[in-house]
């Protein structure tokens, strides 16, 4: 059985940071694009990075530039997401997700 299964999310104030992980089982992990996606209220799922199979190329949408990093440890069979300089538009719950399954997701929120 395919399993995603994202922990990391909390409260944080802006400018903060949290590292996201997601803990993948089921299939092989190193072969797979991976992704991460977040859903803020009353908006539509919104991209957010990719991590590519072939060699690790990371993308990220515009938003997070040089705020998020993604990356992966294939040997855990683990993906991240570390989350610096948080602003209170970046809460959502975040999904980690490839071609053919997502998580859960996990709420990230940021307030003072």
């Amino acid at each position: 059985e395919v399993q995603l299964v994202e922990s990391g999310g909390g409260l944080v104030q802006p400018g903060g940071s949290l590292r996201l992980s997601c803990a993948a089982s089921g299939f092989t992990f190193r072969t797979y694009n991976l992704r991460w996606y977040r859903e803020a209220p009353g908006k539509d799922l919104e991209w957010v990075s990719t991590i590519s199979s072939s060699d690790d190329s990371t993308f990220y949408a515009d938003s997070v530039k040089g705020r998020f990093t993604i990356s992966k440890d294939n040997a855990k069979k683990t993906l991240y997401l570390q989350m610096n300089s948080l602003k209170p538009e970046d809460t959502a719950v975040y999904y980690c997700a490839t071609d053919f399954a997502r998580g859960q997701g996990t709420q990230v929120t940021v307030s003072s």
